[in-house]
């Protein structure tokens, strides 16, 4: 009689989760990196990039410089925001690692290209191949692990994940300043391909289970809903940045608005009937999965608004090099790299709803405090303490933010699961980011910053509120 082949010692076992973990945050990373990095770099593009933006009119003049740097962030992220949905049902189709590694390669691709581009039109176009590429990564790292990791130790692993992808959003500034004043901006594009590559490496390693698909996922891709998805949140996101600049009479803002719209209706309608659909509306029929996602609006539409502007501010108004810039944000990567693991883990056994209303007001604590910019600007104690406040709030909520939406979703919808939220933010960040002009007054200053502050604490009251009433307390982000 022949003996059963041995487990899989637990040892092996945590090295291979370990893997995962490495895997997913590293392809996440990436995503937010480059989402983050280029922040500190728009002053400097708008400057050796002059006039003739695909926003209109010259760089030199304040409202187009304007424009052209909310263009440089939005072409990014519409494409990203708009097939963030696609990219999850092909990584729950195909199996989360073919994703990510055609994720890390077009990234990389698109990277150089950006690093290179010779004039505004063509920058922007390769932020949007960026953007492109991108929607693969975040998706299918996060259901990577979800579908890896089970129980107290999935909580403790999205706390992980969290903090080291938050560090990508909050130090790109930082490295994007270094950069910025000593090689150039098309650096801050350029060097984004040493993590793809290390990423790709570390892929060889990963256990052999990582490479399936998800278990009852959809045998093959919804078509269908994949395009109605795509027009439907980029056409209302593209009429709403241009209609600012030239008005929401002109057809080329009007036609996309309608078109998005109905789209938008077509693909309810759609899911509802196809036999696999991309996205199951069943998924909203978890209490968990509809708050999240409701207070994930408010949450990164603020953080989205609020990380543009503090470095805008510092350099433009209190006219400190990039570097400097960049270093401001830096309490907050500490802050949020000591604390967010801590924060998923204790979400995950004590349950989402006290962090999730607490921290957004912490976070909106730390933008009340910026109120206090006054010319001369003292950026150490009129910005800096609002930005420790900022990133331990931050650490608060976004660990059991994650957590909970995901927490009561079936292993095998992981994928669009995580995308639907991912998508949620980046439209929402995206949206913020586009009536960055409108809220300012046309141009950044003090009182402008005001304006900017005041909006962020409110929508992350909101939040706080909609997490406070909409979630149970015995609801277990685990």
């Amino acid at each position: 009689m022949s003996t059963p082949p041995p487990a899989p010692t637990d040892a092996a076992t945590l090295r291979g989760r370990r893997v995962v973990l490495v895997v997913a945050v590293l392809a996440s990373f990436v995503a937010f990196l480059d989402g983050s990095i280029v922040t500190v770099a728009l002053p400097a593009i708008a400057r050796e990039l002059g006039g003739g933006t695909a926003a209109g009119g010259a760089a030199g003049d304040g409202g187009a410089g304007l424009a052209l740097q909310q263009w440089v962030v939005d072409a990014y992220l519409l494409t990203l925001g708009s097939l963030m949905l696609v990219a999850g049902s092909l990584s729950d189709t195909f199996g989360r690692v073919r994703v990510l590694r055609a994720g890390l390669v077009g990234f990389a691709v698109t990277s150089v290209l950006a690093a290179l581009a010779p004039d505004p039109g063509l920058l922007i176009a390769a932020r949007a191949l960026q953007g492109v590429t991108a929607a693969l990564l975040v998706p299918s790292s996060l259901a990577l692990i979800t579908s890896t990791f089970t129980g107290p130790a999935q909580g403790k692993a999205i706390g992980s994940w969290t903090a080291w992808t938050g560090v990508a959003f909050l130090i790109g500034p930082l490295t994007g300043g270094a950069l910025v004043d000593t090689l150039g901006w098309r650096w801050v594009f350029a060097v984004v391909v040493v993590p793809v590559v290390l990423t790709l490496v570390l892929m060889t390693r990963l256990p052999g289970d990582a490479h399936r698909g998800a278990e009852g996922a959809p045998p093959r891709v919804d078509v269908v809903g994949a395009v109605l998805a795509a027009v439907g949140l980029a056409g209302p996101v593209f009429a709403l940045i241009e209609g600012q600049r030239v008005g929401f009479g002109a057809w080329f803002v009007v036609v996309p608005l309608v078109v998005g719209l109905a789209a938008l209706a077509a693909f309810v309608w759609w899911e509802r009937r196809t036999p696999a659909p991309m996205m199951p509306l069943s998924l909203f029929r978890t209490r968990s999965f509809t708050v999240g996602n409701l207070a994930t609006v408010g949450i990164y539409a603020a953080l989205s608004l609020g990380t543009l502007t503090i470095p805008l501010v510092v350099q433009e108004l209190a006219g400190l090099p990039a570097t400097l810039a960049g270093l401001v944000t830096l309490p907050t990567t500490i802050v949020s790299l000591a604390f967010s693991t801590l924060f998923g883990t204790l979400a995950a056994t004590h349950g989402p709803r006290l962090f999730m209303t607490i921290g957004p007001l912490i976070t909106a604590s730390g933008f009340v405090w910026m109120l206090l910019v006054r010319d001369p600007i003292d950026v150490w104690w009129q910005i800096v303490p609002g930005v420790v406040l900022f990133g331990f709030g931050l650490s608060v909520t976004v660990a059991p933010l994650t957590s909970t939406v995901l927490s009561q979703i079936p292993p095998g919808q992981s994928g669009i699961a995580s995308a639907v939220n991912n998508a949620i933010s980046r439209v929402a960040g995206l949206v913020a980011v586009a009536f960055l002009g409108v809220i300012a007054g046309g141009a950044l200053t003090v009182g402008g910053f005001h304006r900017v502050v005041i909006v962020v604490a409110v929508l992350l009251g909101v939040s706080a509120l909609v997490s406070f009433v909409g979630l149970r307390d015995r609801t277990r982000a685990s």
